[in-house]
């Protein structure tokens, strides 16, 4: 189906809106009342203004544009006024700084927000859904999806890792009910955004760039300086990843600590707020914790752009006590989304995206691909209280933006060898920038000699794009046969599910079909065999203008199920399954 593309001016500046109008429209627009539940010593519960809708129905008539001025709340006369001259310098001086330099396609809101990346309303919990097959019994419970849904049109540059985070829920009963729902995760930005009226908060990746990027870092800090938005109580999107742990559903992206988010009765969400781990920590969390199958304890990475040592190591026990809190000492300040856990040692990727802020002044971005410098490994003991015994070893050429397992062997000479299973994508920085050169995402495995400090890559599947994707939860930390991917061609969609057996390199593909395309696939393990369970996972069929829940059966890699979902489904990050035991262990 095809779009009418525009982007919506009523929440732009007069003098910058001109410049944004193209944006998908979509048929479905439901406007919704939404509460935040915020963790205070008040405990009191906190009003959302409606959101303003973002896309508009139907794509054919758009409404007359209604100027939107950013409000002041709260704010004596003098701080409006201080207000409005920021108001007037972002108009006037920032924004024409924008406008005078091209975008490349990485951070250009026309390509970033088109087709099914762009944005939804919230949609209130639907029941009744209608399901064609049998859904299995070991997914009773809820799929959860985070993923990035801007609440506002961009005023400059928009990369997608820039939305605010929104998590969409299928819940699943007995006798094949199932109901759908989406909703924001209320962050502290999002909720302080809405009430303002229009975005105020840098976008890390799509904004930051030069000078312009300089300006807005000043604007942003003198609305800081003179009440106008609190910094204090975080600055994250949470739109990335989600795990379950201790009773709790975390929502996280690296730029904050993690937001609890709950799944009441009626499979709706609501938001605690930002989760400190009672109050044991204070640092943004990476999106892509692990939690141990044996031992129930979740392992996490802290990384610091600003500050020496620049990287944390954290480990929590299944109370959710801390028990590990290492620094692990950086040259430079690195992006580390990723990393794996074996049975004995956590791995972390030291590799050649890293931040340079000094690129910001010689008009650059401060995300860059150090082409000079060498890819490592660090292997760290989970025993080891100060990070003093950690062993880095070179892998050169590679780049994992995602880790998919660890594990633990010996060589013939019993050497101890430590086996990671990634993808490495090449160029290292084409989630980024505009390079101009092909996209190559291939499943590799790495073998990181602890003796000899050695290592050696070999190249599992070649020719096919494989990345977001996962083992069998249960066998995570150790060895395993196969890795469930998703098949990202044509780049950045995904047309299907690669099944790869490790020991061999066999593909088992599951395709969409044509105009048909998803994201990561869930393993949910059904018995005890490493493969014997069900992929889960949305599928957009852009044809026919329509979103599905898809199972498919892991060890077949055949459709098992399909759940016509009632409103469209943009395409996002990353997911997890919560059990219905789970559910009912849920901590408010």
């Amino acid at each position: 189906m095809q779009h009418s593309l525009r982007l919506r001016s009523d929440h732009l500046p007069p003098e910058t809106s001109s410049r944004f109008h193209l944006l998908p429209q979509t048929k479905h627009a439901k406007n919704t009342n939404c509460r935040l539940l915020i963790n205070n010593p008040f405990k009191r519960t906190t009003k959302l203004p409606d959101f303003p809708p973002f896309l508009t129905s139907p794509a054919t008539s758009p409404p007359s544009p209604v100027k939107l001025r950013p409000t002041h709340p709260k704010l004596n006369p003098l701080q409006k006024l201080a207000a409005s001259m920021l108001d007037k310098i972002e108009s006037s001086l920032v924004v024409p700084m924008e406008q005078n330099k091209p975008l490349p396609k990485p951070t250009d809101p026309t390509v970033q927000l088109s087709g099914n990346f762009a944005p939804v309303n919230e949609c209130p919990v639907q029941n009744g859904l209608e399901v064609v097959g049998q859904i299995p019994p070991c997914l009773r419970g809820v799929y959860i999806r985070n993923g990035a849904n801007p609440l506002f049109p961009p005023l400059a540059g928009h990369h997608l890792f820039d939305g605010d985070g929104m998590i969409h829920a299928v819940s699943i009963g007995s006798d094949n009910s199932v109901s759908y729902s989406c909703r924001y995760t209320k962050t502290n930005r999002l909720v302080q955004e809405a009430e303002l009226g229009r975005p105020v908060f840098p976008k890390p990746i799509g904004e930051l760039h030069g000078h312009s990027g300089l300006a807005r870092l000043a604007l942003f800090a003198a609305r800081a300086e003179i009440g106008l938005v609190d910094t204090t109580r975080g600055m994250g999107v949470a739109n990335a990843g989600v795990v379950y742990f201790n009773g709790r559903l975390l929502a996280m992206s690296e730029d904050d600590l993690p937001y609890h988010v709950k799944i009441n009765d009626h499979g709706d969400l609501e938001t605690i707020g930002r989760f400190r781990f009672d109050e044991q920590i204070d640092c943004p969390v990476i999106a892509h914790p692990k939690v141990d199958p044996t031992t129930g304890d979740l392992h996490t990475l802290s990384y610091n752009v600003l500050r020496k040592p620049h990287l944390r190591y954290l480990k929590f026990d299944t109370c959710g006590k801390k028990t590990r809190d290492v620094d692990i000492t950086l040259e430079q300040p690195t992006m580390i989304h990723d990393f794996a856990i074996t049975e004995n040692f956590v791995v972390i990727p030291n590799q050649q995206l890293v931040f340079e802020l000094s690129e910001m002044i010689r008009g650059g971005s401060p995300v860059i691909y150090d082409r000079e410098k060498m890819s490592k490994f660090g292997v760290l003991s989970k025993q080891d209280p100060t990070g003093s015994d950690i062993s880095w070893i070179d892998v050169p050429d590679c780049f994992c933006f995602h880790l998919w397992n660890a594990w633990e062997e010996k060589t013939e000479d019993g050497d101890p060898v430590i086996v990671v299973i990634g993808s490495c994508m090449n160029p290292p920085d084409t989630i980024f920038s505009e390079s101009g050169e092909p996209t190559r995402i291939e499943l590799t495995k790495i073998r990181l000699n602890l003796r000899t400090k050695e290592s050696n890559r070999k190249v599992i599947v070649s020719g096919i794009n494989l990345e977001a994707g996962q083992v069998n939860r249960n066998f995570l930390g150790r060895k395993t046969r196969f890795v469930y991917l998703a098949i990202a061609d044509p780049w950045p969609r995904c047309s299907g599910i690669a099944k790869v057996d490790l020991e061999n390199g066999a593909v088992s593909e599951f395709k969409y079909g044509p105009g048909r395309f998803g994201g990561e696939p869930y393993f949910v393990p059904e018995k005890e065999g490493e493969d014997e369970g069900y992929v889960i996972g949305f599928v957009r069929d852009e044809e026919r203008d329509e979103s599905e829940f898809v199972v498919v059966d892991a060890s077949e890699m055949k459709l098992v199920a399909t759940v016509q979902l009632p409103e469209r489904v943009p395409y996002g990050f990353h997911g997890t399954f919560v059990s219905e035991n789970q559910l009912m262990e849920q901590i408010i």
